[in-house]
């Protein structure tokens, strides 16, 4: 575990969760490009964005789309998850992970924010998942008269 070594910023691991979480970005900076569990969250996301672009392009009623862009939904919803618990790591177990942070004394307020930011995010892309599957599946078992 070579980047636990050098020392990873709590600020930074964070943002890359917020930004590019979906694609594992977090994971790389804090685990390098080796790490398998990163290697694995550009692959839902994609295949959800395959989905939002089917559902684009061939409505709403496309089955397949509906389905795959679950996998979009969940992928955001867990990218913000990620966020926040790095955010909200404990000084010292952060430093018995990922190696004092040469960033540490810096202010805490851009952590604290883009936690908020990332609650907000999270909560609402896991609501509007679920909604959305919940509405899918109550449309296919609809008895139609």
């Amino acid at each position: 575990m070579a980047a636990a070594a050098e020392g990873r910023s709590r600020t930074v691991a964070t943002w890359l969760a917020f930004i590019g979480g979906t694609l594992g970005l977090h994971r790389f900076y804090l685990y390098g490009v080796g790490d398998v569990l990163g290697w694995l969250h550009p692959w839902p996301t994609l295949i959800g964005a395959y989905g939002l672009w089917r559902m684009r392009e061939l409505g709403v009623d496309d089955a397949r789309g509906a389905l795959l862009v679950l996998l979009l939904g969940a992928m955001v919803a867990l990218a913000m998850l990620q966020a926040i618990v790095l955010g909200l790591t404990g000084d010292e177990r952060w430093v018995e992970r990922h190696g004092p942070a040469h960033a540490a004394r810096g202010p805490a307020w851009p952590t604290y924010v883009v936690v908020g930011l990332a609650l907000a995010i999270g909560a609402a892309a896991a609501m509007a998942t679920f909604a959305f599957a919940a509405q899918q599946y109550f449309e296919s078992h609809a008895k139609i008269s």
